[in-house]
């Protein structure tokens, strides 16, 4: 008589191989100065693999799932969000097709990486699930996602699988976890990086530092670059700003949250308080020189 216990754990193990087969043409090892990280085939011709794991400079060259090294080349990179973006030469690989789903709570996940070249497969749960967030580095998330899983430091970049077997995000090493990159965030930040080479962010060209005021909060503006837009637009170390865009500041953080890539050239509308005196100040917001 045949165990039904062991017929449902072979078919959920076949099933599982199979989900990984139909991917792991799609994943490459990334090789880099005194680095080796995962990466898988976004569109013909290039590869999206997680920034940290990537040298600051030196040659790149990426290994396939049939054993053969190409040249790569950095098409751009952002360390906010921790995707990197290579060129290589080899438009005959199907890519992988991103999901903008966000896995359940507690659903089971399969990190598809490579060593070598050759795919490996790491299965966990999903151990967390929360909304849109921001990095320490201030890049926007569409989703907080953390696996139950060991991830070794050369299979950082690789593909992570739901149940179905759909492609919902890049794995990579956060601060004691494992983070999903998500699809979404993939799709909109290394389609910047595959036409403008970086991710603009917006720069204001201040310091700034929380305030408490009778009313609300405020940030009271400590340094000033003298080449900035603030500067330019007349703003003055010890001014504090107290509105933005006919809204009040809740805080610095908020204001940092709108420098996004949209934000440069904008202008905006700026309270501030001059010596306790109310000024309102018309700012266009420059572009970050090392965005």
């Amino acid at each position: 008589m045949t165990d039904p216990t062991a017929a449902v754990l072979s078919s959920f193990s076949s099933a599982l191989a199979d989900v990984v087969a139909r991917t792991r043409h799609t994943i490459v090892s990334v090789h880099s100065h005194r680095s080796q990280a995962s990466g898988f085939v976004w569109k013909p011709g290039l590869i999206v693999t997680a920034d940290e794991a990537l040298a600051e400079e030196g040659e790149v060259s990426v290994k396939l799932a049939d054993g053969t090294a190409r040249p790569a080349s950095i098409a751009g990179r952002d360390h906010t969000t921790d995707i990197a973006l290579l060129r290589f030469d080899a438009r005959d690989i199907a890519p992988a097709v991103l999901s903008s789903v966000v896995p359940d709570l507690g659903s089971l996940s399969v990190v598809v990486a490579a060593e070598h070249g050759v795919a490996t497969a790491a299965l966990g749960a999903v151990s967390l699930v929360g909304s849109r967030w921001r990095s320490l580095r201030g890049g926007e998330i569409d989703a907080r996602i953390e696996l139950d899983v060991r991830l070794r430091p050369s299979h950082e970049g690789g593909l992570v699988l739901n149940a179905s077997g759909e492609a919902i995000g890049m794995a990579v090493r956060g601060v004691r976890r494992v983070l999903v990159i998500p699809g979404a965030t993939i799709g909109r930040i290394a389609g910047r990086l595959e036409i403008h080479g970086r991710i603009a962010r917006g720069y204001l060209g201040v310091g700034l530092q929380p305030v408490k005021l009778d009313d609300g909060v405020g940030a009271i503006v400590m340094s000033v670059d003298r080449s900035g837009p603030s500067a330019a637009a007349g703003i003055r170390q010890g001014d504090v700003i107290v509105g933005w865009n006919d809204e009040k500041l809740s805080g610095v953080r908020s204001l940092i949250r709108s420098l996004g890539p949209d934000s440069v050239g904008s202008v905006v509308d700026v309270a501030i308080l001059r010596g306790g005196e109310p000024v309102r100040i018309k700012l266009t917001i420059g572009e970050r020189a090392d965005a």
